[in-house]
């Protein structure tokens, strides 16, 4: 009776020749490259950037770009109106967007699928509960949440992660439910359950190494709207704060100046949606490649295309 509950791990077994389909898919490979460039950038900022972020000077403050008529290589991208250099702060913006958006999808992640286990295995009252709270927290405006909370407690880098963690652990506990109250109902989970093992032994065993896929895809995609609400937070001004910076307050910060200056929200917001856009390619052939269905109807397509492509050759 043991045989099927070791069968439970199989549903998120990394498929053979991986790196081959990610290598056809240019679209995603394309993200990955970008996203493991940004990553760099961020994690080696203070060795790669020219300049501090805060560092200032008054006699070069609105420089342009370097392809552009007074601009020079000294500032690649240009400064701001304080004179700081727009290449080294987008370079250390990332750094606290990254953060913010890993620790965010990290501890929402967390909530939401302890809270998704024990409703979808426990189920009834506990389930109705649970998720009755699920639903009250999502009927509630994100963003108007965020804003009070950070305005209560102060901007800040850490005020935000908190936030942002509270106002999104829903779709986490919302998608494990589902998950688990369908395997629940499977043979292995079954059989385990028959043979005398422990609720823990079943959830963490049997369950849990189903929704390693799901989540990962979700959380990937949760890391956009995390960089996103993060950029709309800080340019409203209950974000990150000075000194510090990241590509949302670069944003706010060049608004002012966006006849005068263009660059100084044009690049911090192009960073902003070839991170996003990144992401959500990477993670559309993540999601494909990781889940069966998926993988079976792309096959589908294919093998039906290429009898087609026969059957058009052999008429020829």
């Amino acid at each position: 009776m043991t045989a099927p509950a070791s069968s439970a791990p199989q549903s998120f077994a990394v498929p053979r020749g991986t790196l081959s389909e990610l290598w056809h898919d240019k679209a995603a490979a394309i993200g990955l490259v970008f996203i493991v460039l940004i990553v760099f950038a961020a994690l080696f900022a203070p060795l790669i950037a020219p300049y501090e972020p805060a560092a200032q000077s008054l006699t070069a403050r609105l420089k342009p770009p370097v392809w552009m008529a007074k601009g020079s290589w000294e500032h690649i991208l240009g400064t701001d109106n304080l004179g700081r250099d727009v290449f080294s702060r987008i370079l250390w913006g990332a750094r606290a967007t990254l953060l913010i958006g890993a620790v965010t999808c990290l501890l929402a992640g967390t909530i939401g699928t302890v809270v998704g286990l024990f409703a979808g295995f426990l189920g009834g009252r506990t389930d109705s509960v649970l998720m009755r709270l699920v639903d009250i927290q999502v009927s509630f405006p994100g963003i108007l949440l965020i804003l009070l909370v950070v305005a209560v407690l102060g901007p800040g880098v850490w005020t935000l992660i908190a936030v942002l963690s509270v106002t999104n652990w829903m779709v986490y506990a919302r998608l494990v439910r589902g998950i688990v109250s369908s395997t629940r109902q499977t043979p292995y989970v079954e059989a385990a359950e028959v043979i005398g093992c422990r609720p823990g032994r079943v959830i963490f065993r049997h369950i849990l190494p189903n929704l390693v896929s799901p989540l990962l895809t979700l959380a990937i995609l949760e890391f956009t709207n995390i960089v996103l609400a993060e950029a709309a937070v800080s340019f409203l001004g209950f974000g990150v704060q000075p000194p510090a910076t990241s590509w949302g307050l670069d944003v706010a910060s060049g608004r002012d100046y966006l006849f005068v200056a263009w660059w100084l929200v044009t690049f911090p917001g192009l960073a902003i949606v070839a991170t996003v856009l990144s992401i959500n390619l990477f993670a559309n052939w993540l999601r494909v490649t990781t889940d069966p269905e998926e993988r079976e109807k792309r096959f589908a397509r294919a093998e039906a295309a290429r009898r087609r492509r026969g059957r058009k050759g052999a008429g020829a």
